[in-house]
């Protein structure tokens, strides 16, 4: 990464030797220059100085010609190239590819030394070459076995695994710790029969996180790493949640394998995980957690001092999970005062021993309780489709609103009429079942608190739909584009009728005045706007 930054000063040498360009038969420099990696391409470029950062550089470092190939607009081929030009243009001083737009001249390139047996386009795979083994006692053992006559020879089949061996020093002597117990070493040949030695290194890892997850499908199946019927019901995963780290290596792995597997008629999946989110990570002072900074957060000390439910709490509200987030521990205090008007919410509501909620018609005659009762409906329905968009933050802002409304109704009396009672248990009831994916224990104490039993196993809540309908809506009036009223209508309500509403506003009939109204746009359910054609009316 360093060798091949943009702004790292350019060393080279030149060879003395020269390469023949097959196009035009120029005879270009070759030089050698420690930004040009081995794994990129065959490790031997063109260098475009006027059209490449880093080639421009070293060019300008030794004093080497600079020629322009690419015309941006307004540019000529003999335009002056004050830095590298990379933007969009058209080829120049290329002979047969002037006047072709950059991808075309790419493609004609390649079209054009095939043709002669010069060349031909290919495509680069940026994946390095896999290393399985390691040279360390825990791992799983390489099943091969060395043999002098046959070379190296798998393991039988009916031996499989081949399992770790007692070793009495795992210090790192230049190879694997394993080599030194000769009894496990030293074995006979499965094909010919003659003395052999056993692999000694064994398997990284990642041999086994690129394939663990069809093992969750027979974890007490000895026979085989899993059963075909078994495993093509549960495959692919629905759902896969890790970190960004995981994004490149674990990941490809875990789809090759699973290519390998299907091809091969082990199982049905061509892919391992239908859907992936990655999760953002957590940071101290805006640096990464590590204990080596001694920048590290001591949940033990958290958990005893405000309870998991708290620090889950706060974890999940930091902000959206796929992106980082900084922390802070007065936001578990937060949380813990929140939970703290959960469980007096809770406490008031268990003590009324209120009925099920009325019908949304016998809440009409009650404002408060009925306000609470929708508000407890979107609640629930916002609840369930944050979760299901990974929004965890803004369901458990939903929940603390839904949790203020609740205790100020309560505290100012609001909730003391006929309904309020149910509408408060109902409410309370609503949060614990809500809550527990975020704080399992305080509701599931809560949810006992109100009567029931094994909140987890019961079904998760569904908003009712009567109550999400909203009763009015404000419908925006405009003259001229500019907002001059609101007014709240029924959902619904007919264009004709709205814009007679409109028209007969006190505020809108002293901003038209004299003037004529042209024409009126209705949107249904959101505006009016009223546009004046001048003079008078």
């Amino acid at each position: 990464a360093e060798r091949g930054a943009a702004d790292k000063p350019k060393t080279g040498v030149f060879t003395g030797r020269y390469a023949t360009n097959p196009v035009n038969g120029q005879a270009i420099p070759i030089w050698i220059a420690d930004y040009v990696l081995m794994d990129y391409g065959t490790g031997a470029i063109m260098a475009v100085p006027g059209h490449d950062e880093r080639d421009f550089a070293f060019a300008t470092t030794f004093d080497l010609p600079i020629k322009r190939v690419i015309a941006g607009e307004g540019d000529g081929p003999e335009s002056p190239l004050g830095e590298a030009y990379s933007g969009p243009g058209s080829l120049v001083n290329s002979q047969f590819l002037d006047g072709s737009g950059v991808a075309d001249a790419k493609a004609a390139m390649a079209a054009w030394l095939a043709e002669r047996d010069l060349g031909e386009a290919t495509i680069g795979f940026r994946i390095r070459d896999w290393l399985i083994s390691r040279q360390r006692y825990w791992g799983c053992p390489i099943p091969i076995v060395h043999c002098g006559a046959c070379g190296a020879v798998p393991v039988l089949e009916g031996e499989l695994p081949v399992l770790l061996p007692d070793v009495d020093d795992y210090k790192p002597r230049g190879k694997s710790p394993i080599a030194a117990n000769r009894e496990f070493v030293e074995t006979t040949c499965p094909r010919c029969g003659g003395p052999a030695e056993r692999e000694t290194d064994t398997m990284d890892t990642f041999v086994d996180s690129s394939w663990y997850f069809l093992r969750y499908t027979a974890p007490t199946l000895s026979s085989a790493p899993f059963e075909r019927d078994v495993l093509d019901s549960w495959m692919p995963v629905d759902q896969y949640i890790g970190g960004v780290e995981h994004a490149v290596l674990h990941l490809l792995y875990a789809r090759f394998f699973t290519k390998v597997l299907n091809d091969l008629g082990l199982m049905s999946a061509r892919e391992p995980f239908k859907r992936l989110f990655t999760q953002g990570m957590i940071t101290l002072g805006g640096s990464k957690m590590s204990k080596s900074r001694g920048n590290t957060v001591s949940p033990d000390e958290i958990v005893e001092r405000l309870g998991a439910d708290a620090l889950r709490l706060y974890i999940l509200f930091l902000g959206p999970p796929a992106d980082d987030a900084d922390w802070n521990d007065s936001g578990v205090d937060g949380q813990r005062r929140f939970l703290d008007r959960v469980w007096r919410m809770v406490q008031t509501a268990a003590a009324t021993a209120a009925r099920p909620l009325p019908s949304l018609d016998q809440l009409r005659a009650d404002p408060p309780a009925l306000e609470l009762a929708r508000r407890t409906e979107q609640t629930i329905a916002k609840v369930t489709a944050d979760i299901d968009r990974f929004s965890f933050h803004t369901a458990i802002s939903a929940l603390q609103e839904l949790v203020n409304l609740a205790t100020k109704g309560t505290a100012e009396g609001a909730l003391g009429g006929k309904h309020g009672p149910a509408a408060l248990a109902h409410a309370a009831r609503s949060v614990s079942s809500l809550l527990f994916v975020f704080a399992p224990h305080v509701a599931s104490e809560c949810w006992e608190m109100l009567g029931g039993e094994r909140l987890w196993v019961g079904a998760w809540p569904v908003a009712a739909a009567e109550f999400l309908e909203r009763e009015q809506i404000t419908v925006v009036v405009q003259i001229g584009g500019k907002v001059r009223d609101r007014m709240d209508v029924a959902p619904g309500t007919p264009q004709a009728e709205l814009e007679a509403l409109a028209l007969g506003r006190e505020r809108v009939q002293a901003a038209i005045a004299d003037a004529a109204v042209a024409r009126v746009i209705v949107v249904p359910d959101r505006l009016v706007n009223i546009v004046l054609g001048g003079g008078a009316t």
